[in-house]
């Protein structure tokens, strides 16, 4: 597998309040697997202590979702195939995967993983196809998976996260921040914003206030064979639609997730999902030509 490092957007900030203190407090690492970077306005000390309490919360964030810990909620799930006591955070995020599958025609799947390991050690797709389907998921009163099934919640855990964390950061009193988990979510603004694209690079600008942002990009990872690394669930290793999709909405966590699916979607499928999100205010498009496009919502 091939894997180009590449970060989709990238942020600067745009007409800062002068209330909220001239020199922002940022703190840069990684998180959920992803190069993470919070931009924080406010008193000195304050900020120090939310940077700290940030960490906390990732940690008991990344200990539900992460494949690389076989400890972690998710790893255990699919060795055991059930999880009797889902957490308030893995309840949420499956509940909120279900409403995705079901408003993309199922194109967002978490039980693509089997698929995707297949095709990421160039083995055959076939048996790994059959083995993926929401359908055969148990969502109550636990959570089970069905035989040779296996989840993957790696389109959506970094929205949630970055939005668990700008939440926080709210409710500790703050109102002008950025925070960046592999998604952005904005308190106050405006911030800017590039939309950049893997193999044609910056391509505009867009301005968030309050929001969040989202954007998948199904070649900025390839696979063995040379495909992007986001697979149509229903069909496998189709070309995607789109170079690149980027989904402005009130919810990091429903941006990530539907960016994630309208990869495999046409401008028309993409049209008749977005009634039933309101939470989407903007979705823009890249074309395998290096076009962009805008739907307004």
């Amino acid at each position: 597998m091939k894997r180009r490092r590449f970060l989709t957007l990238t942020a600067a900030a745009l007409g800062v309040p002068s209330a909220a203190l001239a020199t922002p407090l940022r703190w840069r690492g990684q998180a959920l697997g992803a190069e993470a970077e919070i931009t924080l306005y406010g008193p000195a000390e304050e900020a120090r202590k939310a940077l700290s309490e940030f960490h906390r919360n990732i940690i008991g964030i990344s200990s539900d979702f992460s494949l690389f810990d076989p400890d972690s909620a998710i790893s255990r799930l699919n060795h055991t195939g059930e999880l009797a006591a889902p957490s308030p955070h893995m309840r949420a995020l499956i509940d909120l995967s279900d409403r995705l599958h079901r408003v993309t025609g199922g194109r967002f799947d978490p039980t693509v993983q089997p698929l995707w390991q297949a095709m990421a050690t160039g083995k055959s797709s076939e048996g790994a196809l059959r083995r993926v389907g929401w359908h055969r998921v148990s969502l109550s009163p636990g959570l089970r998976i069905g035989p040779g099934q296996a989840l993957t919640l790696n389109g959506i855990a970094q929205g949630y996260a970055t939005d668990i964390a700008a939440q926080n950061l709210a409710r500790a009193g703050f109102g002008q921040a950025l925070v960046n988990i592999g998604e952005f979510h904005a308190l106050g603004g405006p911030f800017r914003l590039g939309v950049a694209d893997p193999e044609h690079g910056l391509l505009g600008w867009q301005s968030v206030t309050g929001g969040a942002v989202a954007t998948s990009s199904p070649f900025a990872m390839t696979l063995t064979g040379g495909s992007g690394h986001i697979l149509d669930p229903r069909r496998g290793t189709t070309r995607p639609e789109w170079s690149t999709v980027s989904v402005t909405a009130t919810s990091a966590a429903i941006a990530d997730g539907l960016s994630t699916a309208f990869c495999l979607m046409t401008r028309d499928q993409i049209e008749r999902v977005l009634p039933e999100v309101p939470e989407v205010s903007r979705v823009t498009l890249v074309d395998p030509e290096g076009n962009l496009s805008t739907m307004q919502t």
